[in-house]
């Protein structure tokens, strides 16, 4: 078995807010699995889910666009190697360029958006700069009769794409705004899925206090936690981040509107980081003359 390294265990540490020993204990008998070793946490000691966030290699912006009439947005996600160069002007004028190439072409296929002249733009950025520059994905979001898209970007981190019936713009941006803060995993609890509502099932199950419980409580007993589990996930049901007296749903019910769904980009999510230890790189070089 492959031996635990420090950055698996800082990791799990940072999702699960336990300690170094026991981060280490689950890694080992996950065999280096950390969503794994987050199961067999959540089984053996009720922990709650951890944090979503993974680690992240890009740097870069997320960028959108929506239509004068709300009928349809692009988010576009636009990546540098560092987070200096995703600050730089020419990086962020690229990006601009980037977000309304797509919007005009109301399409999600990078390799033929980028084809032309916007590659030809891509490559001097990359010789100007020196550092490697990408376009990794976009999404085209359309709103049906009756509804309209909202947009919201934080940071040039993140970006959101809201689609609410009825309502209007500010409240989809302030929708938008939720999404991007508190990142819900789905738009309403109908809409979870049901491999991941059996995985909760059967972590719940599997944890202390269910143990030796007649059928019909434990199953009571489910039911209950997997209500709060989709409450905390679902947007809909979310306390509203501008007001948590009321969810997200009653704030979009009184302006006359109701949430159908959400888009959310983050910069590098999804993506490893491989990470550089640069004063022992720095010893090996000095150390080979």
């Amino acid at each position: 078995m492959a031996a635990i390294s420090a950055s698996q265990v800082k990791e799990l540490r940072e999702r699960t807010g336990l300690g170094m020993m026991e981060c280490k204990k689950a890694l080992t008998e996950a065999g280096g699995d950390i969503d794994v070793a987050i199961e067999n946490l959540r089984k053996s000691s009720g922990l709650k889910a951890a944090k979503k966030a993974g680690r992240t290699a890009a740097e870069g912006a997320v960028a959108t666009r929506v239509a004068g009439d709300g009928s349809y947005g692009v988010v576009v996600e636009i990546n540098s190697e560092t987070d200096f160069v995703a600050r730089d002007d020419n990086f962020k004028a690229f990006a601009d360029q980037v977000a309304d190439a797509f919007f005009a072409a109301k399409s999600e296929d990078v390799a033929a958006v980028m084809e032309g002249a916007l590659e030809t733009a891509r490559e001097q950025l990359v010789q100007k700069i020196g550092e490697n520059i990408g376009v990794r994905r976009c999404a085209v979001v359309e709103a049906s009769e009756g509804a309209l898209v909202g947009e919201y970007v934080h940071g040039g981190r993140i970006g959101v794409l809201t689609v609410l019936k009825d309502g209007n713009a500010e409240v989809a941006k302030d929708v938008a705004m939720h999404v991007a803060a508190i990142n819900p995993a789905v738009a309403r609890p109908e809409d979870m899925p049901q491999e991941q509502l059996d995985k909760e099932k059967a972590i719940i199950l599997a944890q202390p206090d269910m143990a030796g419980k007649p059928e019909q409580i434990a199953e009571k007993m489910v039911e209950g936690r997997l209500k709060k589990y989709l409450a905390e996930n679902s947007l809909t049901e979310q306390p509203f981040v501008k007001d948590p007296n009321q969810s997200v749903a009653e704030f979009v019910k009184a302006a006359g509107g109701e949430v159908i769904g959400f888009t959310r980009f983050e910069v590098g999510e999804g993506i490893e980081k491989e990470e550089v230890d640069f004063a022992k790189e720095v010893m090996e070089q000095a150390g080979r003359r």
